[in-house]
């Protein structure tokens, strides 16, 4: 997989996180810069962690659905983007202040915003794509837009927060129709 698909699948995967923190930072009181630093370490660890869990699982079931693995693929991208689009035109209410991070909110919040990477991890394990090189990036690009989304949401949160997530969702799905049609015979 060369590096700029490595990288939007990056983008992608970081949406959700991003959003989040957007919110944070709208609602944490008494905001510090270390606070965007715990924010984006945490996301960042996290979007690294379950590419290299959803791997290892899916390295076990490659072998059962070699034949139609492009399809699984193309299927869980677009159910991933798909769900990132629809979640993010759902109310959401942003309106409760924070007082401050807990490593159970943090923990919680992590774990939510990086299940999305446990199926990019399979299908990473069914397209038999090295791991260690794309969760290094995925968790530098989270850790970095994570870090710099909570001071935007500090002061501009509430113009971005949906469509962030829109666009992360699109960029899934535009790769997943990417991987398809290179396998067909498209591209």
């Amino acid at each position: 997989m060369d590096l700029i698909t490595i990288l939007l699948i990056a983008l992608g995967l970081s949406m959700d996180a991003v959003a989040v923190a957007i919110s944070l930072g709208l609602t944490i009181k008494s905001l510090k810069i270390h606070n965007g630093l715990v924010i984006g370490i945490f996301f960042g660890i996290f979007q690294a962690i379950m590419p290299v869990i959803g791997w290892a699982a899916g390295r076990r079931l490659r072998d059962l659905i070699v034949g139609v693995d492009h399809w699984i693929v193309f299927g869980l991208l677009v159910l991933i983007g798909s769900k990132m689009i629809y979640e993010s035109l759902q109310i959401k209410s942003t309106e409760k202040d924070i007082p401050q991070l807990s490593i159970y909110l943090l923990m919680m919040l992590s774990i939510a915003t990086s299940i999305d990477a446990l199926a990019i991890g399979v299908s990473f394990a069914f397209l038999n794509i090295a791991i260690i090189y794309p969760v290094i990036i995925i968790g530098l690009v989270t850790f970095l837009l994570s870090f710099l989304a909570v001071g935007l949401g500090k002061h501009l949160g509430y113009l971005f927060s949906r469509k962030i997530e829109i666009i992360g969702g699109i960029i899934l799905i535009g790769i997943g129709l990417k991987i398809l049609f290179e396998h067909v015979g498209f591209l």
